[in-house]
């Protein structure tokens, strides 16, 4: 364990668990369809690739990715997001599935739902390995959930605080003394 991190809330055997179980429900929901996973770069890239392997071929996949931000280098959002880098395709006419590492305020997932459905996308769903509705301030509707989170500072796996932590092969808490 990393000298940072409090203690493990999620293995690497656990989280592989859950995304080959979210894999196959996805699976199913979007068989014999195409669907379009848009990864949410930075903290998803590792859960994106691991769940994108367990997605069946009985879908059509193609994958897109946007950067966007409500947090900067900070532990809490400034409730303005902006987009660091947009998609390359268009969305319209599509199933757009957004994969994202982890749901807090649902600020940047509400705006980024709602800019892609503007885009004219078939339909927009959201698959996130972590929810945390505890800290929710705008709604948002997560179609596929991992695990729900209690309102710690969690890393690794790809969640990061500021840019570091990411490549932890599981998810724990951060102790306090490294962000306070």
């Amino acid at each position: 364990m990393h000298q940072d991190v409090k203690e493990i809330l999620y293995t690497q055997e656990q989280l592989a668990s859950r995304i080959r179980e979210l894999g196959a429900t996805i699976s199913k929901d979007y068989a014999n369809d195409s669907v379009v996973l848009v990864g949410v770069l930075k903290g998803a890239i590792v859960f994106f690739t691991d769940l994108a392997r367990t997605i069946d071929n009985t879908v059509d996949v193609s994958f897109d990715f946007i950067s966007c931000s409500s947090y900067g280098d900070g532990t809490t959002s400034t409730g303005v997001v902006r987009i660091l880098k947009d998609l390359d395709r268009s969305v319209e006419g599509k199933h757009v599935l957004v994969v994202e590492d982890i749901v807090d305020t649902g600020t940047t997932l509400h705006y980024l739902l709602d800019n892609l459905k503007a885009r004219g996308a078939k339909s927009v769903r959201l698959v996130a390995l972590l929810n945390k509705p505890e800290r929710r301030k705008m709604d948002v509707d997560v179609d596929y959930v991992g695990f729900t989170v209690p309102d710690y500072f969690v890393v690794g796996y790809g969640l990061d605080y500021a840019e570091r932590y990411r490549q932890l092969p599981y998810i724990g808490i951060l102790k306090e003394s490294v962000y306070q």
